[in-house]
């Protein structure tokens, strides 16, 4: 009866055990690679190493919402999905992002896919992005819009239009409502710009 016991206390111990080391250890450095915003692959590989019960995928999905109180924004997506270890994150195909700012511009973003976090309500926009408030266009290979912070990055093969001229960069950090831009070139120098109307 107590070998019984042992063996039973043993087991509970040795399964509580492996739940804090997988908890706390394994599947953070899965969640760190899947959200490295340099990991270009990850959503690609992703998805053919998940099997159906790692993941629930959606179609046509659409969130709305308000950022800083009285900006609307929504997040479109043609196909997407959400993991079962993360359900805060949204990986998405086909992103489309539409911003509302207070002066009326509307800010547009595409991008080939994406990830949004329903909690921060951040975007990170990878593969052929490009972004447009009817004055400016921002193309790049990758995009943060983090809501958290009222800004967003563009880095990767940087190309921006606007009325004052063309540029390209390594990265382009910009406010929106601002309009201040803050460039870092190859060779680390940083060129601030303001947009005028």
């Amino acid at each position: 009866m107590r070998k019984q016991q042992r063996k039973a206390q043993f087991m509970l111990v040795s399964i509580g055990l492996t739940l804090i080391v997988l908890t706390y250890f394994y599947y953070p450095q899965i969640n760190k690679d899947f959200k490295s915003p340099n990991n270009q692959n990850a959503q690609e590989n992703l998805e053919d190493k998940l099997t159906d019960e790692q993941f629930s995928s959606f179609e046509n999905v659409i969130y709305k919402g308000l950022y800083d109180l009285d900006k609307p924004f929504s997040v479109q997506s043609e196909k997407a999905y959400i993991l079962d270890s993360d359900p805060d994150l949204v990986y998405m195909s086909n992103m489309h992002v539409v911003l509302n700012l207070k002066d009326g511009r509307i800010v547009d973003i595409i991008s080939n896919k994406g990830r949004y976090n329903k909690t921060s309500q951040d975007c990170f926009f990878e593969e052929n992005v490009r972004v447009t408030d009817n004055e400016t266009k921002i193309i790049s290979e990758n995009f943060d819009l983090l809501a958290s912070e009222n800004f967003a990055k563009a880095y990767n093969n940087v190309k921006l239009n606007n009325p004052n001229g063309t540029l390209r960069a390594d990265q382009l950090d910009y406010n929106f409502e601002t309009k201040h831009f803050k460039i870092s070139m190859f060779d680390e120098k940083v060129v601030k710009m303001k947009v005028l109307k």
